[in-house]
């Protein structure tokens, strides 16, 4: 065993202008994929529920509010509250769910690497 080499410790290897060449283009191939998905998502809507029906909200891939149906028997002018909350669930929901598809597009090209620009880096970089 070499001089400062660990029993079960392997030795560094190099990487070559091919290996980081090929990488890279995988990166840039991924982050193209990943560019195309967002524009996918941008353009899908997403309805959610609360209430059992009576609030309904539709958000686009943008987290935008593109819909908001209030049923008629849900308004009542002695309980503002609870309209406010079955908005805030209802968006809060569809928000949420917005956030889950995203997420499960994007895993599906990084196979599960972690968020672009969450802090995790790619192996071998």
């Amino acid at each position: 065993m070499g001089k400062g080499m660990k029993a079960g410790k392997k030795p560094k290897t190099r990487q070559t202008g091919n290996d980081m060449q090929k990488q890279l283009k995988q990166l840039q191939a991924m982050q193209a994929e990943m560019e195309r998905t967002q524009a996918e998502l941008a353009e899908k809507e997403l309805t959610t529920t609360a209430g059992g029906g009576a609030i309904e909200v539709t958000i686009n891939g943008n987290k935008e509010i593109t819909k908001l149906v209030i049923d008629k028997d849900v308004v009542d002018p002695d309980d503002v509250e609870m309209l406010q909350d079955l908005v805030i669930a209802a968006v809060n929901e569809a928000i949420r769910q917005i956030e889950d598809l995203a997420e499960s597009e994007m895993n599906k090209i990084t196979g599960g690497l972690g968020a672009m620009g969450g802090g995790m880096g790619f192996p071998g970089f």
